[in-house]
């Protein structure tokens, strides 16, 4: 009875689950996301500083919304290169739905910046670069985004390179929170997130309103929301309502969440995309590139008798003999 009460009238598709959707009389189509067992899986692992768990857990969100729009068998990478004291975020998603995740940073200065209150986003990262790429396979090409990292967040970063890079209006809305519940043997906590993606796709290339084709005098073929009509900026204004907590609340729900912004429009739910904390990682694969090691290479890499390569994704440890290497150089 407690489950009928929170669904109500409504679908529901829970964690881990990207549901797309689409409000027509506004030309917009979007996706959004519940994340909980994944996450708390993936971050969990790793015991991140709180600080670090967030942006990871705002990665992990941005990567299921735009990795689950895949529509062939491929992967969706994005990454993250930048001098502050979290350098490096990775997330990768790997059609139908297996998400994997990690973040490398520097203790000391994390200290300090938590120490002076620097723990916003952009505060952590710095300056650098983030990049969107697209792998189809071995036999295709890739295909890479790059956007600046200068100060903005994750949620920025999407909307420039939308802007910039495919011409395309997007609003993107994150939020991640670790919560306190109680257990049988005490306090539990659990990580929690959510998002939401909506993009401005009308069939008439016109209700853009471009002022010039990209590339021609005085344009520099950027979007900015000034360029597109009433329906865009209703869809801003609607997303700009929501609460953090609305985005990764259970008691809400995807379904419910969407409906409360868009039914006096009317919006279309479809299937939803489940997602998983599934690393793609293996013996197999960790012993093809110790293969390719000189024998240098692999006396170096020996410690105690052993090689040990641990997962940096899943934190799994794998464990070869020498001799397996050696005998082949």
């Amino acid at each position: 009875m407690a489950d009928e009460t929170m669904l109500g009238e409504f679908g529901f598709a829970g964690d881990d689950v990207v549901v797309p959707f689409q409000v027509a009389p506004l030309d917009m189509r979007g996706r959004a996301v519940q994340v909980g067992p994944m996450l708390d899986q993936i971050l969990g692992r790793h015991a991140y500083p709180e600080p670090v768990a967030r942006l990871l857990g705002e990665c992990v969100v941005l990567t299921a919304l735009l990795g689950s729009s895949l529509k062939f068998d491929g992967k969706f990478i994005l990454q993250t290169q930048s001098d502050g004291p979290v350098d490096m975020l990775v997330a990768d998603f790997t059609s139908p739905g297996s998400m994997r995740a990690y973040a490398r940073f520097d203790a000391e200065r994390l200290a300090l910046a938590q120490a002076q209150g620097r723990v916003e986003p952009q505060d952590l990262l710095g300056k650098g670069i983030l990049a969107m790429t697209i792998d189809q396979g071995v036999h295709t090409q890739r295909y890479q985004g790059i956007v600046q990292l200068d100060g903005i967040s994750l949620e920025e970063v999407a909307r420039t390179y939308f802007r910039q890079s495919e011409q395309i209006p997007t609003e993107v809305r994150l939020a991640v929170a670790r919560q306190v519940l109680p257990g049988a043997d005490g306090r539990r906590e659990s990580w929690r997130a959510g998002g939401i993606l909506a993009q401005f796709l009308p069939e008439a290339p016109e209700r853009l309103r471009m002022p010039d084709l990209p590339g021609g005098d005085g344009d520099d073929g950027e979007i900015d929301d000034s360029m597109v009509d009433d329906a865009w900026v209703e869809v801003v204004s609607l997303l700009s309502t929501i609460a953090p907590d609305e985005l990764f609340d259970p008691t809400i729900g995807t379904e419910r969440l969407l409906y409360r912004l868009f039914h006096e429009h009317g919006v279309v739910v479809y299937e939803g995309i489940p997602v998983a904390d599934d690393c793609s990682c293996s013996r197999e694969k960790i012993h093809g590139v110790l293969s390719g090691f000189t024998a240098e290479e692999i006396v170096d890499s020996i410690e105690d008798g052993r090689i040990r390569v641990t997962c940096e994704f899943c934190s799994t440890e794998y464990t070869f003999d020498p001799a397996e290497f050696v005998e082949k150089q």
